[in-house]
């Protein structure tokens, strides 16, 4: 069986070479590539069927998925991904989130930095620079965009213990469906850092998957609380010589190999 990437991206929007991000144009040539050669891009429900080998996967497949939950997003991948009906899922910072109010200006807001969203976010300035609930909820209608948890402060939770750790992971899943009225089943660790006892508290927490900065693809039997994923570069050619790497039963593990002793 083929094995899946599990795409990572964060920011897009028009500040090329600016950390974790893909520019507008790159990001429309890597969605219209999947879709012209048929990629089938999961749900993260389909991902975790494919992991308990309940879903054969016959066809090329990715799951796509955007962490912090970017304004940028909205402005700049949303209408991309309708165009091509990719599905997608954006995991939020529920408590940046929580601190935005109308943001009927986001289509033509200027998209900041990645620094300088940073400071925004310290400043207390989150509204400018994350989703605030409406627009999750306008791009949840459509039924491509799924958003699930990164926690309630993107801290390190491999650093953290006990009751700070639990409130990370509980009470962005609680606060995650209570505004959006769906299950939260999913959850990704902020930074790719977490520590045993975060994993036990999001398997008690009621969590199906949970997602990390490791980079491998996904076959069945891969564990549903350690999923990998691959950072998305900057690059139309990247993306084309690398899904055809990472979507081929012989080349990904070859491939995967050197990487790890490189």
């Amino acid at each position: 069986m083929r094995p899946v990437p599990v795409l990572m991206y964060h920011h897009v929007n028009p500040h090329r070479g600016d950390t974790v991000t893909v520019t507008p144009e790159v990001f429309d040539g890597q969605m219209r590539y999947l879709a012209e050669q048929g990629y089938r891009t999961l749900s993260l429900d389909e991902l975790g069927a494919y992991l308990r080998g309940e879903l054969a996967l016959r066809e090329r497949a990715v799951v796509v998925t955007f962490d912090d939950g970017w304004l940028d997003n909205y402005r700049y991948a949303f209408a991309t991904l309708a165009r091509y009906r990719i599905k997608a899922t954006i995991f939020v910072v529920t408590g940046r989130t929580g601190q935005c109010g109308c943001q009927e200006g986001a289509a033509a807001a200027e998209i900041p930095s990645h620094g300088a969203a940073k400071r925004l976010i310290a400043d207390g300035d989150a509204d400018k620079v994350v989703l605030g609930w409406e627009l999750i909820e306008e791009m949840a209608r459509g039924g491509l965009i799924e958003f699930h948890s990164h926690t309630v402060s993107h801290r390190k939770c491999g650093e953290l213990a006990g009751e700070e750790l639990r409130t990370e992971i509980e009470e962005s899943k609680r606060v995650m469906e209570e505004r959006l009225g769906r299950p939260c089943r999913f959850l990704c660790w902020p930074y790719g850092s977490f520590n045993a006892e975060g994993v036990a508290l999001a398997r008690q927490a009621g969590y199906e998957g949970v997602f990390t900065v490791r980079p491998d693809v996904v076959r069945p039997g891969t564990d549903p609380y350690a999923i990998p994923r691959i950072v998305v570069k900057d690059s139309v050619s990247w993306f084309k010589s690398r899904l055809r790497i990472y979507t081929s039963p012989f080349w990904a593990p070859l491939y995967l190999a050197t990487r790890k002793k490189a």
